[in-house]
């Protein structure tokens, strides 16, 4: 099989204020940009992998600028396709102790948003593919990018890809008259890996847990339950990973994960981030590291405790995209986790 990731969904230019300042703090923005599929992409690409990235985007400088980013990371960008609409905004105001980061979305109108089945070539886009991704983000925005959505797995399945969605509910996104719960299994039906956390679960697929993920003590237990609750509604599945962050402050998480493939249910290390510089962009890095993993290394273990890891190491990052590579979270597995300058 090959190892090439091919993922799909929408990038958006994210605005955010130097440092912990709040929005407009003072009169300035530092312009980078974030997207779940295009996070995943990055994250492949910098742990050694090779990905592609299909989206619809306008054709403007603002995509030319995009495109060259990607190239940067390594990520195979000749597959974007241009089309009407607007490139997507959003803004970030990162949280610290007691305050809570913030998101408000700019993306109405998006190239994107607009775009219909038939819009992307999927035999062209998926060619040479192993590994298919895509988000609950998608089909968030429009009922055309929800149809989008569906014909992009139904595509990548019918092709001999492996299928995973991240169902990555936005409450903000869902305002054009469909329910997640209405749109999500069309894709989940077709898909062979879920990533998720509680939230997501009960949201998107009507499956619920128990849990306060607000006391900053989880109980791994309720997780088996919903792994295979989920499991059991949708056997085409051959695993969920669920990630576990413990929220005792926008500064200070507990962060693990667990994996379920059917037969096994796994749990990671636990990583206690004191001092979390940004979390946006955390699961879409467990996400590229778990991919990566059930890739490229030997086990299901393997590849839970290179992903959890990898996304530890993202919390101390600022902006969207990874920027550790595999050695590094390698390094972390092993116990190098104390800081110490390396000299």
């Amino acid at each position: 099989m090959s190892n090439l990731v091919v993922s799909f969904g929408e990038i958006m230019l994210r605005l955010a204020p130097p440092g912990f300042e709040r929005l407009l703090q003072s009169p300035q923005f530092l312009a980078t940009f974030g997207g779940g599929e295009a996070n995943v992409a990055v994250a492949v690409a910098g742990f050694g992998g090779t990905s592609r990235y299909v989206t619809v985007l306008p054709d403007n400088p603002i995509t030319d600028a995009f495109t060259g980013e990607l190239r940067r990371f390594g990520v195979d960008a000749s597959h974007i396709v241009h089309g009407p609409g607007r490139f997507g905004i959003y803004f970030v105001e990162p949280g610290a102790n007691q305050r809570a980061s913030k998101v408000v979305y700019d993306r109405a109108g998006s190239a994107i948003a607009q775009a219909k089945p038939g819009a992307v070539d999927w035999a062209k886009s998926l060619a040479g593919g192993g590994w298919f991704h895509t988000t609950g983000i998608t089909p968030a925005l429009s009922q055309s990018a929800a149809d989008l959505a569906v014909e992009s797995v139904r595509a990548a399945k019918a092709a001999g890809l492996t299928v995973s969605v991240d169902l990555n509910y936005r409450k903000n996104l869902w305002k054009y008259g469909k329910a997640p719960k209405e749109v999500m299994p069309l894709l989940v039906e077709h898909t062979d890996y879920v990533i998720a956390n509680e939230e997501d679960c009960q949201a998107t697929l009507g499956i619920e847990a128990k849990v306060d993920v607000h006391s900053g003590q989880l109980d791994r237990n309720v997780y088996r339950g919903l792994a295979e609750a989920v499991l059991k509604q949708y056997p085409n599945l051959k695993g969920i990973a669920i990630t576990l962050r413990e929220s005792i402050s926008a500064s200070h998480n507990g962060w693990s994960a667990c994996f379920h493939n059917g037969k096994d249910f796994l749990l990671s290390k636990h990583y206690d981030i004191t001092h979390i510089v940004d979390r946006v962009g955390g699961g879409d890095c467990f996400a590229g590291g778990l991919i990566f993993g059930l890739l490229h290394l030997p086990s299901h273990q393997d590849a839970l405790e290179f992903a959890v890891a990898a996304s530890c190491l993202k919390h101390s990052i600022p902006g969207d995209f990874n920027h550790f590579t595999r050695a590094e979270v390698e390094g972390l597995i092993k116990g190098g986790g104390s800081g110490r300058v390396q000299r």
